[in-house]
């Protein structure tokens, strides 16, 4: 006999955003997360019509979690010929999400598939390794230790300064308006002495192909900006935290969104990464 249908689908939706949370942070494609959890309801609802499913989340994060990975493994070869500084889909959110923020996300580039899902799986979500095991198809012991040479790697990206939510919003909004306005002195005092950018446009906007590094080099870049936006309007659209970091999302003058965060390191801004990318900015609209 099969779950109730509403039942089911009850059970689904209330568990939908860690769904979409975990298939986010395995594969750093917001879009990509919502189709793989889409194609999950699916699969459920054909389980159960063969046996009933009595734990929704557990069953769903296990799917979930395979459908993920296969599909970062085909994001990799893709991601080998982006233009330009790759940078996941922002994800904006009212309150920071200290568990999986951009820095983290970025070093976790630097993993293996594998890896990346056996930290994530463990570490991030709680699941144990016994429930790792079952997900990637490797026994508990095999993914301890992935989950350890992973956690050696990004050890260096967990958060190190946390950052008083309210100073996070006040500081974004403050860079966003010396940024556009062409107060250098403002943003030069907001600038730690090794900030670096990181944009992303991936070849169908305007952006830096390469990350730029130094006070100098940065606020050299913002002059550039400046002189811009005096030109072209730039309008804030909102403020909040982007993958954990204050930031913004703006309208550009050509009529595209932007997202910008912050990283914030000892009260000063010490990387900033923008999304200028139309495609990973959609479902901001």
């Amino acid at each position: 006999m099969t779950t109730e249908p509403d039942l089911l689908a009850a059970a689904f939706s209330q568990a939908r955003p860690r769904l979409v949370r975990v298939a986010y942070a395995i594969i750093g494609s917001h879009s990509e997360a919502e189709d793989v959890v889409a194609d999950c309801w699916f699969r459920l609802v054909a389980a159960d019509q063969d046996e009933p499913v009595r734990d929704v989340e557990a069953w769903a994060v296990v799917a979930v979690s395979r459908m993920a990975l296969d599909v970062l493994r085909s994001a990799r070869v893709r991601r080998e010929r982006y233009v330009g500084p790759w940078l996941p889909d922002p994800v904006l959110e009212e309150e920071a999400e200290e568990d999986v923020t951009l820095p983290l996300m970025l070093a976790l580039e630097r993993l293996s598939p594998l890896e990346r899902a056996a930290f994530l799986l463990h570490d991030v979500f709680g699941l144990g390794f016994d429930e790792v095991a079952a997900t990637i198809g490797r026994d508990p012991a095999a993914c301890r230790k992935l989950a350890e040479r992973a956690r050696s790697h990004v050890r260096e990206a967990r958060p190190r300064f946390q950052v008083d939510k309210q100073r996070g919003r006040e500081l974004a909004e403050a860079f966003f308006a010396a940024s556009r306005n062409g107060d250098m002195t403002a943003l030069g005092a907001m600038l730690a002495a090794d900030v670096s950018v990181h944009s992303d446009g991936g070849g169908k906007r305007p952006a830096a192909t390469r990350p730029i590094f130094g006070y100098d080099a940065v606020i050299k870049v913002h002059q550039s900006l400046a002189a811009h936006f005096r030109k072209h309007s730039s309008k804030l659209v909102r403020s909040g935290f982007i993958n954990g970091l204050p930031g913004f999302i703006t309208l550009e003058a050509d009529g595209e969104l932007q997202a910008t965060a912050l990283e914030v390191e000892d009260g000063k801004v010490a990387a900033i990464y923008v999304v200028r990318n139309p495609d990973k900015l959609r479902h901001l609209h």
